[in-house]
């Protein structure tokens, strides 16, 4: 796969943005999505030591941007394109993995997460971040990467939902150009999953887009 690559410090080695898993680092990838999403996905998908392993093999690597910090995958952000996403997988998987019984139920709340998206539109599959790279631009290096995958896709807009519980990443989206166009409250997930209300942003895209990443 072809690595669009730049770079921001972060100690003594940059951080490198490129598209696509890197092959042998889906075992990492799935972490690193568990990590950001395990309390949201937790009740489709519990236990861990279950979960991982299934979100690792049913990852699609070229729906994925990635950081890597020198050889070490420290972050990724996903998106649905061209009817592809970076996580899925047929429902069979999840019953031969989970039980026909918990399956069924586990398939029923994996569907509330699905978001297709509208022609001319790119929706973003989340974004994740090792918690010891935070707040250093790894982030918006991620989103400017995407944003250059959707405008050399002909895409003229990009599309991500986020939870009311994760305040820090909607004000990442808010400074990197995205508006909240929508908030859907859902209080009766809030005891089962974590949180209460799933607001909807968008971002026009650009032809300044397809520089990628330039992140100061």
């Amino acid at each position: 796969m072809a690595a669009d690559t730049t770079g921001t410090g972060t100690g003594t080695t940059a951080v490198t943005v490129r598209r696509g898993i890197p092959p042998g680092a889906e075992r990492r990838a799935a972490e690193l999505y568990w990590n950001a999403f395990g309390r949201k996905l937790g009740p489709a998908l519990n236990p861990p030591e279950r979960a991982v392993p299934f979100l690792a093999a049913h990852l699609r690597p070229d729906r994925a941007v990635c950081a890597l910090h020198g050889d070490r995958l420290v972050g990724l952000a996903g998106y649905q394109l061209d009817g592809r996403s970076l996580t899925g997988g047929p429902a069979a998987d999840v019953l031969r993995a989970y039980g026909r019984l918990r399956g069924l139920h586990r398939l029923a709340l994996l569907a509330l997460f699905e978001r297709r998206p509208a022609a001319g539109e790119l929706v973003m599959d989340g974004i994740a971040v090792d918690p010891d790279l935070r707040g250093r631009g790894v982030g918006s290096l991620l989103l400017a990467e995407v944003a250059a995958v959707a405008e050399q896709a002909h895409c003229r807009e990009i599309r991500l939902d986020v939870i009311d519980t994760n305040p820090r990443a909607r004000d990442l989206y808010e400074r990197r150009g995205f508006t909240a166009v929508r908030t859907r409250r859902t209080p009766v997930l809030r005891g089962l999953m974590g949180f209460g209300a799933v607001t909807t942003m968008r971002r026009p895209v650009t032809a300044h887009d397809e520089q990628g990443p330039n992140i100061p």
